[in-house]
């Protein structure tokens, strides 16, 4: 595994992960995004994850679940399966047992491996450039299946993914959506018997990913996988895009400061009477439309943050030598802001996900320096003396708003 993750070389010869994955970005937006599925020949995708990761996060990284599941004939194995106690001096009973691996991958069940943007760095620093330019939290995931193997059967996601075949080929029958851009709390188990008949039918896309293809699926598309000739490991890169419902449900949270909205109903009203419940529903819904005209686009996007947020985490700080940096910070000390860390500044604190950091409003210049980055020199901060500068630095060192640069 490289020590350091090379931008240039993962993200693509401009530093864009997104052209990495789908060429250009513009035709991509305009004709796929979304819309319908896109298949191109990009470069090897190793660099970001490969057979020697696989093994060393099984056996040599006490890996738990969640972050591996094994399907087997469409089926989730039980994690008792292939896990066990971690032994003298590790007191936890889930952690993932190499030699149960491998007797299932025997038997031709396939590896999962969950959330590797937080586990496996070339990934972690991937995914991070890839939500930058997408706009939206992104999620990494391996799947490993044996030669002649197919782990689930046809399905949908409720999320748009990039497919990167990594090592093996894998044969993939895509048929169009048989219910258009579902939400996550509509998986395709609500619509089985419609996925099932639609994938008898004549698919849209029919083909065997080769190293270095790349698939992109909008949310909704049915499709199904089965390793061929050998060994077969790609990545899954889930996109998390936000949706208008998004936007509903943030109205609908508003609305609960709306005392029309907040009100009671009356005595003994029968809620399962559509003539009793006609006229309340329609003073309700009025009441929602003058809440919902009345909303102020700062209150909303407020509201969002939290989740939008907290949906991918900003990269890896590094806490001992954080501290320890903020600690001999200097004049000519460099930083930059923490890569993929959300936040607003507003006069005299910034706000992030989970707190407030306030600090004196003679900062502010300062404080934009640092944010707007990508790195600068403790000294050169505007408008403070040397020792008000190391102050405003080593405490958003320690709030780890900012990096070493």
């Amino acid at each position: 595994m490289p020590d350091r993750y090379d931008q240039g070389a993962a993200s693509g010869p401009d530093g864009s992960a997104l052209r990495r994955c789908v060429g250009d970005p513009a035709e991509f937006e305009q004709e796929h995004w979304g819309v319908r599925p896109l298949l191109r020949r990009t470069g090897r995708h190793d660099d970001l994850f490969d057979l020697a990761a696989v093994d060393e996060l099984l056996s040599e990284r006490g890996l738990r679940t969640p972050f591996l599941r094994i399907a087997d004939a469409g089926a989730v194995v039980p994690a008792r399966n292939f896990t066990g106690g971690a032994g003298l001096g590790a007191e936890v009973s889930d952690q993932v047992r190499d030699d149960r691996v491998l007797a299932q991958l025997a038997a031709g069940a396939t590896l999962i491996f969950q959330g590797l943007h937080r586990i496996w760095p070339p990934l972690q620093a991937f995914c991070l450039d890839l939500a930058r330019e997408l706009g939206c939290a992104v999620q990494a995931n391996a799947y490993l299946t044996p030669a002649g193997n197919q782990g689930f059967a046809t399905h949908y996601d409720t999320h748009d993914v990039f497919v990167l075949q990594v090592s093996g080929v894998k044969h993939w029958q895509v048929h169009e959506p048989v219910y258009p851009d579902p939400l996550e709390r509509q998986p395709w188990g609500g619509h089985a018997d419609e996925v099932a008949a639609s994938a008898t039918g004549a698919p849209y896309l029919d083909h065997v990913l080769d190293e270095g293809d790349v698939l992109y699926l909008p949310r909704g598309w049915l499709h199904a996988a089965a390793a061929v000739d050998r060994t077969s490991l790609h990545i899954t890169l889930g996109l998390r895009r936000p949706t208008r419902y998004s936007l509903v449900e943030a109205l609908l949270g508003l609305a609960a400061d709306d005392p029309q909205l907040r009100a009671g109903l009356p005595l003994g009203l029968d809620l399962t009477d559509p003539a009793a419940l006609a006229p309340h529903l329609a003073a309700t819904v009025q009441a929602l439309q003058d809440a919902a005209a009345k909303a102020d686009p700062d209150d909303v996007a407020r509201r969002l943050r939290a989740g939008q947020w907290t949906a991918h985490r900003p990269g890896p700080i590094r806490p001992v030598a954080q501290a320890a940096y903020a600690d001999a910070l200097t004049a000519d000390s460099r930083v930059r802001p923490r890569p993929g860390l959300r936040l607003v500044r507003e006069q005299g604190r910034i706000e992030l996900a989970d707190r407030t950091i306030g600090y004196p409003s003679e900062c502010d210049p300062a404080v934009q320096v640092l944010l707007d980055g990508p790195a600068v020199r403790v000294g050169d901060l505007p408008g403070l003396d040397e020792q008000s500068q190391l102050v405003l630095v080593r405490r958003l060192l320690r709030e780890a708003v900012m990096v070493p640069a």
